[in-house]
């Protein structure tokens, strides 16, 4: 059973490493919604209060080796977090962490977000469980650093609202 985990662990770095990497365009060029298909799901009545958040993460994954727009991604959302939601951070009811997926202490994470290159994530913790999204707009948004830490500040609002759309 241990040699099995073990292999598992192995081939998703394997995969990761292989797949891993800056690339000239942002991920998932083609996205208009901003969230890849591991993105948020709607579950019960549009009418219906949302559930109660508990917390919302955001993680900045990368690799070892990271180009210029990985770096900002990663850079300008904790400035974000720490400029929008320190009352929040010191709380602990946001996170923000920059996560070196290529290291195998970080496997896990990565393969609970379903993380495949440099991105940043949200983990919204609420009382239907755990939803992640990856958030693919902050690509285009690298150029304007402005408009960038507003629209990131935008979405975990709403978040932290209850708000998954």
């Amino acid at each position: 059973m241990m040699l099995r985990a073990t292999f598992g662990s192995l081939a998703f770095a394997l995969a990761f490493l292989l797949l891993f990497g800056c690339a000239a365009s942002p991920p998932n060029e083609g996205a208009a919604s901003g969230t890849s298909s591991a993105g948020f799901s709607a579950a019960g009545n549009a009418s219906a209060a949302p559930p109660a958040v508990q917390k919302v993460e955001i993680i900045h994954f990368h690799g070892t080796h990271q180009c210029y727009s990985c770096i900002t991604v990663g850079d300008y959302a904790e400035e974000t977090v720490n400029q929008y939601f320190a009352r929040e951070l010191a709380m602990g009811r946001v996170t923000f962490a920059h996560v070196n997926a290529e290291l195998p202490e970080n496997w896990e994470l990565a393969e609970k977000y379903g993380v495949t290159s440099s991105s940043l994530w949200i983990g919204v913790y609420d009382d239907a469980g755990f939803h992640k999204e990856q958030n693919t707009n902050v690509w285009y948004k690298i150029d304007d650093k402005e408009e960038y830490m507003s629209y990131l500040e935008g979405v975990i609002e709403k978040r932290l609202a209850g708000d998954l759309s």
